[in-house]
């Protein structure tokens, strides 16, 4: 299986912790020189630290602040072309789709959807330069089952999913792949405190709600972000040249539809 991404130039999102500095790992370990972005250049730096290899990088930028994104993107991909971009930010807070408010409906979508666009475009030159690349987004299984109490994220994760898809059309011709990878309920620090929020509302201890998070998946277990991480780094290898816009779900077979 080829799977080696020596001299490749990979621009991880989301990446101080969690399934984004997994995904970073896992392209580090495959030759990959990463370059990580977040809003905690503290946390980058030491995220940075824990790569193997060498030649890797950070940027910070707040996906709140799409313009700021933007800016960070385009210095990134200047000083050096992008060929993997791995799309994946923190979600929205929780809570019905009908008591959500306005504003929260458009920050959530500026953070995912504008500020990807915003990378993608940053990249794009480069990859087309070079003849292809990688686009992988990291969204939820909701764009395949919405989730309950999660509303705003359910909806603005089911548009990201479709714009993905379209670039997958528009992109082929120049060798480039646009993938969603759909994490389930992955043991992360976003996981822990919906956990401990719903723990507050029902009066369960956090690890309660976790087990039955658990009982809920096939495989009667929590992912790790490592796995997540995994599956990410096999859709930029050489070895899915032929995978293009594809929802993959790595949930521990949780999802009901195919």
């Amino acid at each position: 299986m080829r799977l080696d991404l020596k001299g490749k130039h990979a621009l991880v999102c989301g990446a101080s912790q969690g399934i984004g500095l997994a995904a970073a790992m896992e392209l580090a370990e495959l030759g990959a020189q990463c370059t990580l972005m977040a809003r905690n250049g503290e946390r980058l730096a030491a995220a940075v630290g824990q790569l193997p290899g060498t030649g890797h990088a950070h940027a910070v930028a707040d996906f709140t602040d799409p313009e700021a994104v933007r800016q960070a993107a385009e210095a990134v991909a200047t000083a050096r072309p992008v060929d993997i971009l791995i799309n994946n930010t923190g979600g929205p807070a929780g809570g019905p789709a009908h008591g959500a408010e306005t504003a929260a409906y458009l920050a959530a979508f500026s953070q995912h959807l504008i500020c990807n666009q915003h990378l993608v475009q940053a990249v794009l030159p480069g990859m087309r330069a070079a003849g292809g690349g990688r686009i992988v987004n990291v969204i939820s299984t909701s764009v395949k089952q919405p989730l309950d109490g999660l509303g705003v994220s359910n909806t603005v994760r089911g548009a990201v999913a479709n714009w993905a898809k379209t670039l997958a059309n528009e992109l082929g011709p120049d060798g480039i792949t646009v993938n969603n990878v759909l994490p389930g309920a992955t043991r992360t620090a976003r996981l822990d405190q919906i956990a401990e929020n719903k723990g507050a509302k029902t009066g369960q201890r956090p690890d309660e709600v976790l087990a039955a998070m658990a009982g809920a998946v096939p495989l009667r277990r929590l992912g790790e972000a490592r796995e997540i991480g995994e599956a990410i780094a096999f859709l930029c290898s050489p070895s899915a040249a032929y995978i293009s816009g594809i929802n993959l779900p790595v949930d521990g077979g949780r999802t009901r539809s195919l």
